[in-house]
Formats: C-alpha cells, sequence, structure tokens
C-alpha cells in the first residue's frame, strides 16, 4: 500500500532531526507546492523531471533517476535521469532491480562494498556511486511499474526519512507513470482498429496496405517539413490511411468498375467524402476528428472546385491539404484496373503544374523538399 501523507505528517518527517543542505522549512515547501506544479503539465517527461529535479533537493542527493520496468522485456530503463541521456539494466541485477522485485526500499550505504550493487553502469557512464536509495513505484493494484532512485548523499548517507520522503515524491511518479500506460494501451488499441477499419477499405476498393501505408509516411514527411509538431506528425501518420474509409458505402459495381464511370457514377463516388467523415466524427477524440476531416477534405482543391464543399484555402483543414498531395501522387504511381501506373516524373510534373490550383503551395513545397525521401518510400514498400 502506498503511504499517505498529511502537511502536518510531511512537517513532522522533516523535523526529525534530519540533516540537510537546504533548510526543512525549504523542503516542506517545496513538497506542498508540488502537487500544483505538476498538475498544470500534461506531458509526462516534464512532470518526472520535476519530480526527479525536487526529489535531488528534498534528499540531498546528486543525481536522481526514474526507471520505467518492461515486462516484456523484464529490464528497467531510464524515462527521466540526471548526467546521462539513457540507462538499460536487467531487472534482476542492482538495487533498482531488488527494489522492483521485492516491492521495498532499498538503502546502500557504501555501494562498491554491498552485494546487491552493479557496478556496470558506472563503468558505462564513468559516475562513481557511492550510497543509494531506491523506492518501488507500484500502481493502484500494488503491481511494480518502476523504481524511483537518488544517489550519492551530499551529507552523509541516506537515511529511513529519505526514504519516506522519496516515497511521498513517488506516489506522483507511479500515477503519472501509470496514467501514461494506460493512455499507451488505449493508444495501440485505437491504432489497431485504425488499421482493421483501413484493412475494409482497401478490401472494398482493391487498393492495398502498402498504398494506406504510404500516404501515411508522406503525410508525416510533409508536416514535419511544414514544421508542425511531433503530436501532428505522429498523428497524420496514424489517420492518413483511413482517407478513403467512406468507400465502404458505395457500390462494389462502381469502386470495382474497370472502365470510365458515367457522370451519375462518379456523383456517386465523390460522396465517400461524406460519408467518411460521418462516419469518423467525433469533437471528443482528436484521432478521429483529424480522421473524419482527412476523409471530408482530400478532394478539395486550394483555388476551389473540389468536393465535397467546394471549399478554397485555409477552409480546408490542413490535414486534408496534407494528405490530397500525398494521395494524389501515390496514386498516380500505383496501377488500378482502369489504369497503369505513371512514372514518377511524369507524376511529379503532374503535381508542379497544380501548385497553387489544386495543392497547397506551402504543402506543395514542402513536398518537394523531401522529394528524394518521398520517392525512397515509394520504391521500397512496393504494393
Amino acid at each position: 500500500m502506498r503511504k499517505r501523507f498529511t502537511c502536518n505528517a510531511m512537517a513532522d518527517l522533516l523535523t526529525k532531526g534530519h540533516s540537510m543542505e537546504i533548510s526543512v522549512s525549504q523542503q516542506l515547501h517545496m513538497l506542498l507546492k508540488l502537487g500544483n506544479l505538476i498538475s498544470t503539465k500534461a506531458d509526462l517527461v516534464e512532470i518526472l523531471t520535476i519530480l526527479g529535479d525536487t526529489a535531488r533537493d528534498v534528499v540531498g542527493a546528486e543525481r536522481c533517476s526514474i526507471f520505467v520496468y518492461d515486462k516484456n522485456t523484464h529490464q528497467l530503463w531510464t524515462k527521466m535521469a540526471h548526467g546521462v541521456e539513457k540507462i538499460t539494466v536487467d531487472a534482476d541485477f542492482g538495487v533498482v532491480g531488488k527494489a522492483l522485485l521485492a516491492k521495498e526500499v532499498q538503502i546502500v550505504v557504501d555501494a562498491y562494498k554491498d552485494f546487491r550493487f552493479n557496478a556496470s553502469v558506472d563503468k558505462q557512464t564513468g559516475y562513481v556511486t557511492k550510497n543509494i536509495v531506491a523506492v518501488p513505484l507500484l500502481n493502484h493494484l500494488g503491481e511494480p511499474i518502476g523504481v524511483f532512485q537518488a544517489l550519492n548523499k551530499r551529507e552523509g548517507v541516506f537515511s529511513n526519512i529519505d526514504a519516506e520522503l522519496l516515497i511521498l515524491i513517488g506516489n506522483y511518479a507511479s500515477v503519472s507513470l501509470e496514467n501514461a500506460i494506460l493512455h499507451e494501451k488505449l493508444r495501440t488499441s485505437q491504432a489497431k482498429i485504425i488499421n482493421k477499419l483501413t484493412e475494409a477499405a482497401e478490401f472494398k476498393d482493391n487498393e492495398t496496405s502498402a498504398h494506406t501505408k504510404r500516404v501515411g509516411l508522406y503525410s508525416e514527411i510533409v508536416a514535419q517539413t511544414l514544421g508542425l509538431d511531433e503530436t501532428f506528425s505522429k498523428l497524420i501518420r496514424l489517420t492518413a490511411p483511413m482517407h478513403d474509409i467512406g468507400k465502404i458505402g458505395i457500390s462494389d459495381a462502381i469502386i470495382k468498375k474497370t472502365g470510365a464511370l458515367t457522370p451519375e457514377e462518379f456523383a456517386l463516388v465523390k460522396t465517400h467524402a461524406m460519408i467518411g467523415y460521418n462516419l469518423l466524427k467525433d469533437p471528443e477524440d482528436e484521432v478521429l476528428t483529424m480522421a473524419a476531416n482527412i476523409a471530408r477534405d482530400h478532394h478539395e482543391k486550394i483555388a476551389g472546385g473540389g468536393y465535397p464543399d467546394g471549399k478554397k484555402g485555409e477552409e480546408i483543414s490542413l490535414e486534408g491539404r496534407i494528405v490530397a498531395i500525398a494521395d494524389v501522387f501515390d496514386a498516380l504511381t500505383s496501377q488500378r484496373p482502369y489504369k497503369q501506373p505513371w512514372s514518377l516524373e511524369r507524376s511529379l510534373e503532374y503535381i508542379k503544374q497544380r501548385k497553387g490550383t489544386q495543392f497547397d503551395p506551402d504543402v506543395a513545397d514542402a513536398f518537394f523538399k523531401k522529394e528524394e525521401e518521398i520517392i525512397q518510400i515509394r520504391l521500397h514498400l512496393e504494393d
């Protein structure tokens, strides 16, 4: 069970003759404001960095690190660590491994004389460990999910009071890690569902998974080149493959027709954009919102005249403008029942000629900046 601390309990803990480089009042102030501080943060690494910095100062350590446990590999790796980029260790060895598996606090007074200590990390980093306190991080079921470690007490050695303080701060780390793990599981499940939906559209439309994957990869590269953040870039890679999901609502006789479509048939095909949008739209979900916008907007034209709404310029979602160029390039260079693949040169020239009319000029410029990278994806990820 995690320990719960009241403000008075923290004050009592800090005044039990505990010698620190910072005053007891400073320690108490840092702990009291910690919850408010991390409650304003959404990024896990930023939260863990705040917790690590606070723990280092409160217990008077040189360094702190927060290890995450990977059940699949049975390893611990640092999600946050002072002085090093990343450390990965086997969970069966070392002080952090002992803290994890025993689910007990580990205090080491003299590292190189203690059987629990694994000196390989010191050899790898060049750091000299003298003493250690490590506390396990547990989820709401009491299962170990990581370890909070402090190294080299600046004055003396780590005590039970230091361990209690690290447990207190570690409670925040445990909750943050557990939430992140749950979020990642939900993201993984969501991605699997998206892939299944995409496969359904591919089966319907004679397209291949390679086509939809390439469109996602092209879109991610263009987004990155436009300077969009990592979240947007990853999200468009995930959602771009669903651009034609609405075709599952169009008759097979039309979708798989090898000859030219009649005006009436083409009018029906164009409805796939709104079918896809209505299927996917969910204002409360950022993934489905982007996927819906892409499904609706990837046939719009920057100067107008596209479908389904004849939008112009920034009336078209940015994700729709990006996927529009990615989809057209890949469709032109791919074989379809109704056409042979165009050459790379002819396809690129088609896009250049329609910059500013069909395609957003900024998006087109970003596409051509990464032309070689995009071509390599097209060549190596074949149908």
